[in-house]
């Protein structure tokens, strides 16, 4: 287990209202009288999230990006977001970055905190929404004889985080993410489960499976890659693609584009197959 999984389970005791959901999913899902309220919250640390060298304007969009994708896997409305902000970089660039993402997904501040530090910037945002489909989907839920579906193509942000490190090539996946919002209202009426893959696509399918205690088999050729075949299998462990994992019933074929490339199975001795087998190794990006 690394550092992070058993932090996150030590925390488990304390989270125990019905809103934290066991702390098995992307957001906090709040019922206050006739609305349900969407919470999230994401960090990002320079040298882990993004390089030092990046444009500011690109981290600001990446951070907020990050989190509306967590709202896109419950089909929540955003409301607004909180900034955490440790100053001492281009300040500048960064809140014109800020307002460009805003402005793009038309999303309001609506507060937070400003401190001075030395060492590694770390940024935090916390994104609030509304949902429009209740029950809000899960990433728990899944059963079996589900399809397992994927919106788009993994990799992309691997290849375009090499190129930034170069500083030749296409950037713009790793730079600059897109929130799948409107596929996520769209789904989140049908879909027996849902997230969002920002840890790598077979680390954060083995999570669905984890929450909803089924199997889950992976077509490892079905699956569409960005990458060149020879690192089909690294595209299949490297995040920030923020594609959304679906698991719908077989009946169902998704309304926006998207890619089947599993099933969803009884619980076995597996939380997750590729090609019927368990993988080896690392699965995706964890925190040590």
């Amino acid at each position: 287990m690394s550092a992070e999984s058993a932090f996150i389970a030590a925390l488990r005791g304390l989270a125990t209202h019905p809103a934290a959901r066991g702390l098995n999913d992307d957001c906090a899902v709040l019922e206050i009288g006739s609305e349900t309220l969407i919470l999230t919250h994401d960090v990002m640390a320079e040298g882990v999230h993004f390089l030092a060298q990046q444009d500011p304007a690109d981290v600001a969009w990446k951070l907020v990006a990050s989190n509306l994708s967590d709202l896109a896997a419950k089909g929540a409305e955003p409301i607004g977001v909180l900034l955490g902000y440790q100053l001492g970089g281009d300040d500048a660039r960064f809140v014109a970055g800020l307002s460009e993402v805003l402005a793009h997904y038309n999303v309001p501040l609506l507060g937070g905190d400003t401190i001075s530090g030395t060492g590694a910037q770390v940024l935090g945002l916390t994104a609030l929404g509304r949902a429009t489909h209740r029950p809000v989907p899960a990433r728990s839920g899944a059963q079996p004889g589900d399809n397992l579906w994927l919106t788009g193509s993994v990799g992309a942000a691997m290849l375009a985080f090499e190129a930034l490190k170069i500083g030749s090539g296409d950037s713009l996946a790793y730079r600059r993410p897109a929130a799948l919002l409107a596929q996520g209202r769209t789904l989140a009426p049908l879909v027996s489960a849902m997230m969002d893959v920002s840890d790598g696509l077979l680390l954060d399918a083995r999570r669905m499976a984890e929450a909803s205690d089924m199997t889950i088999d992976i077509d490892r050729m079905a699956v569409p890659i960005a990458t060149p075949e020879a690192r089909r299998d690294e595209a299949l462990r490297w995040g920030d693609d923020y594609q959304l994992l679906v698991a719908l019933p077989a009946d169902i074929t998704p309304p926006v584009p998207a890619h089947c490339i599993g099933r969803v199975l009884p619980r076995g001795t597996a939380p997750l197959l590729l090609d019927g087998i368990a993988p080896v190794g690392t699965l995706g990006y964890e925190h040590r």
